[in-house]
This record gives structure tokens, sequence and C-alpha cells, in this order.
């Protein structure tokens, strides 16, 4: 009798960094959050927060808006200088000025506290598969398309270049670093080129709402590509939605 396979190694924990100032709700985040499998490290202000994001590896941050020293708004802001990590923002009021301070600071997604468990964990687990999104090949190349170096589709819209298979984006042949959210949005609109997308179809296919979610998110994330691919490239259909220009 021939030995048997063995076992493929379970893949490594999910590494959660949490920045909460509140006591009582980072305990009982970290643990609610470990029982579902997250490994967690946890600060109480922003600076430790900081210290804690340059000093190890996290595969998402999940950062209180209220934060004392340095704010949740400027900890996404020095994350961003430096890591394309995603990053969940928590406000306890779901003030809008602190919704669209966190999204243009950098931040994925949000979610107003009180949260209960169920609904961060899905928050987080949407936030992850955008982390380690695959597209799924598209028939039919437009014209401009061909083969790139990874095998996959080269996308070409103007100078706006995108490598499906490489997940990388180039403007004009030069590199952008695009978050996992935004280059989700942007894989969304290239394999719709001239097709108005609603916000509510947006936020179920790009950020997995599977209810109305914040329009937001949306247009902040819309907002935030431009400002790296060019004003004109994604077209505003007032009333409906966006639209990439071909």
């Amino acid at each position: 009798m021939s030995p048997s396979a063995p076992a493929p190694a379970p893949p490594p924990p999910v590494r959660v960094l949490l920045v909460e100032d509140d006591d009582l709700m980072r305990r009982s985040f970290t643990v609610a959050l470990e029982r579902y499998g997250y490994q967690m490290k946890a600060a109480a202000d922003g600076l430790t927060g900081l210290e804690l994001f340059r000093e190890e590896s996290f595969d998402l941050l999940i950062l209180d808006v209220m934060l004392p020293g340095l704010d949740g708004i400027g900890l996404c802001r020095r994350v961003r200088e430096t890591s394309l990590v995603p990053v969940l923002m928590m406000s306890a009021r779901g003030d809008g000025l602190d919704v669209v301070a966190g999204l243009e600071a950098g931040a994925d997604d949000y979610v107003v506290k009180p949260v209960d468990t169920y609904v961060l964990v899905a928050r987080i687990r949407s936030l992850l598969r955008r982390a380690t999104y695959a597209p799924v090949p598209q028939p039919g190349p437009a014209a401009g398309d061909g083969p790139s170096p990874s095998g996959a589709e080269l996308l070409v819209f103007g100078d706006l270049t995108i490598d499906t298979g490489g997940l990388e984006v180039s403007v004009s042949g030069r590199p952008v670093a695009l978050t996992p959210t935004e280059l989700k949005l942007l894989l969304e609109f290239a394999a719709h080129p001239g097709i108005v997308l609603e916000r509510h179809t947006l936020l179920r296919d790009v950020w997995d709402y599977g209810w109305d979610g914040d329009s937001r998110v949306v247009d902040l994330c819309v907002q935030r590509l431009r400002g790296k691919l060019g004003r004109d490239r994604i077209e505003t259909v007032r009333g409906f939605g966006y639209k990439l220009r071909r």
C-alpha cells in the first residue's frame, strides 16, 4: 500500500492591526476576531499604531477615526505613503465629514460603531478578497489590446494600459500604484468600456455589498482613481453612474 501524500500546509493566519482607543471596545473586537481565526495586534493610539505598522507586516488595518495623538485619518495617510494594505475605518458618529475624510485619505471602506461582529467580519472578508483579486479573462479583446508578458490580456485605453494578469497599471508608460479596491474598481470599468455602471452595481460587484451601501465609497474611490489616472479617463453620467472612456 503506497504511502498517502502529505496534507498541504494550512495557509498562514491573516494578520490584522486594530487601532482603537476605547479599552473595552479594543478588547472585545480583538477577542471576537481571534475567534474567527484572525491573528490580532492592537494599539490604543495612532502613534503606537504607526510604530507597529512600520515594525511588523499586516494583511489588513482597522483604524478608529478618533484617536489620541495621531487620529485615524492622519494614520491612514501615513500608511498610504508606503503601503497599499487594505484599510477599514471605524467611525463612532457615522459623521459625513469623517467618512469623506477617511476615504479621501485612502481607506477602502468604513463601518459605523457600534457594529455587529458578523458585519465587521463580512467587511474584512470583502477587503481581503479584493486584496487577492484575480480577474476572469474576458473574451474578445478590444482594438489595441494584446498579450501581456504575464500571458493575460493587455488592455489599452489611450495612454492607460492595464495588464490583467500581472495586475499592473500604467499611464503613458509610468507605473501607477493602486490600492486593491481602486484596482478592482478599475478592472470593473475596463471589463465594460464605454458602458455606464450604476453606483449600486459597483457597490455590489466591487465592494461585495449584498445591500444598498453608502454610495460615497464609490464616489470617493472614483475621485482617487481620477487623481492617479487623469481627470478625464472616468466620465460621470449624471443621475446614473460612471463609465470608462475608450
